[in-house]
């Protein structure tokens, strides 16, 4: 199934949209160095627990569904229960995946761009799909696809997305709300211990407008469940930071509020789509070639994103906005020069 995507131009120069992506792109998670080790430790650390063909038996007690607050746990953050089968939370960091074997779980479902540690799950007796949202909401395909995965998967499961408190609680909204586990009331009280923020109203509407689905409805939807989802590749990606980018400037133009010609944007959001493309990059091959000067680059520019995104929905002074903004465009600016050709 195809990303959510606004339609652009198909006669963008390539040279601006590479130089775009440049300076836009962090990595993807499981690409670095760092996450390979931490991988690889989990993998090792496995070996000592003999068998590794089916779960772990639980040693964790997982969060309630009463829970007004989010649990911390090792390598795990913002972890909330939506069903006594079902959590939220953010991507698995160091010993996150022993925790989650730990507390149980099955079946790990990222909505996030990174690429997850697929085969350190899996030796630890978890099964891993990648389905990647935007923080504009969800279609009605995706929907159900995340529906299906978690109709026909083994339970519990933990669904991420980067920090847990946005995407993942969408989407789990999307889910609960789909196979009529929770109605809207319910669903939006979890999304509030989750931290979603009150701008993401494509991500509230999983809750508002989200229909039961049908066992028909269920049954068409694809059940391919990727363990890595494949993105549409380097310029394509590059084509949306421009258009997201665009956003962006229109907002500071209307001194960072929703511009008159744009009612639909907002402003976090648009930003947020720069930092999740740009995670996306990380694992595209062309980027691997260019080299770890490159990568440094586009992980530069995905914290200056993810530093606007913050500064936004933290209502911080325009002054401190506009000064985000700069450093998001120095950096591309920066990548342009350095790696165009």
């Amino acid at each position: 199934m195809p990303r959510l995507r606004h339609s652009l131009p198909l006669c963008a120069p390539f040279a601006l949209l590479l130089a775009l992506a440049c300076a836009s792109a962090p990595a993807r998670t499981e690409a670095t160095a760092e996450t390979r080790a931490e991988i690889q430790a989990e993998v090792q650390a496995t070996s000592h627990a003999g068998s590794t063909s089916g779960p772990r038996q639980q040693t964790r007690t997982r969060p309630s569904v009463e829970a007004s607050t989010p649990t911390e746990f090792p390598g795990l953050h913002n972890v909330v229960a939506y069903t006594h089968e079902l959590y939220s939370g953010g991507q698995p960091q160091g010993r996150g995946l022993s925790t989650l074997a730990e507390l149980g779980f099955r079946t790990i479902l990222s909505v996030d761009g990174a690429q997850p540690a697929v085969e350190a799950a899996e030796a630890l007796g978890m099964r891993y799909v990648h389905l990647p949202i935007g923080y504009d909401g969800i279609d009605e395909a995706r929907k159900l696809e995340l529906a299906r995965a978690v109709r026909d998967l083994p339970r519990p499961i933990y669904v991420h997305c980067h920090h847990g408190v946005h995407r993942s609680a969408g989407a789990l909204a999307a889910i609960t709300r789909s196979l009529g586990m929770l109605d809207e009331e319910q669903a939006r009280a979890r999304m509030k211990v989750s931290g979603t923020a009150a701008d993401y109203k494509g991500l509230w509407a999983c809750a508002s407008e989200t229909k039961r689905a049908d066992t028909t409805a269920l049954d068409a939807a694809s059940n391919a469940f990727p363990s890595r989802w494949k993105s549409s590749g380097l310029v394509q990606l590059m084509v949306d930071i421009d258009f997201a980018l665009d956003n962006v400037k229109s907002v500071e133009k209307a001194a960072w509020s929703v511009p008159t010609a744009h009612p639909d944007l907002v402003p976090a959001a648009e930003v947020g789509r720069i930092a999740h493309y740009l995670r996306e990059l990380e694992d595209d091959g062309e980027v691997k070639a260019r080299g770890t000067e490159f990568l440094a680059s586009l992980r530069a520019s995905r914290e200056a994103a993810e530093q606007l995104e913050s500064s936004l929905l933290g209502k911080a002074a325009s002054e401190a906005l506009a000064a985000d903004m700069k450093r998001l465009v120095s950096s591309c600016k920066s990548c342009h020069v350095k790696f165009r050709d």
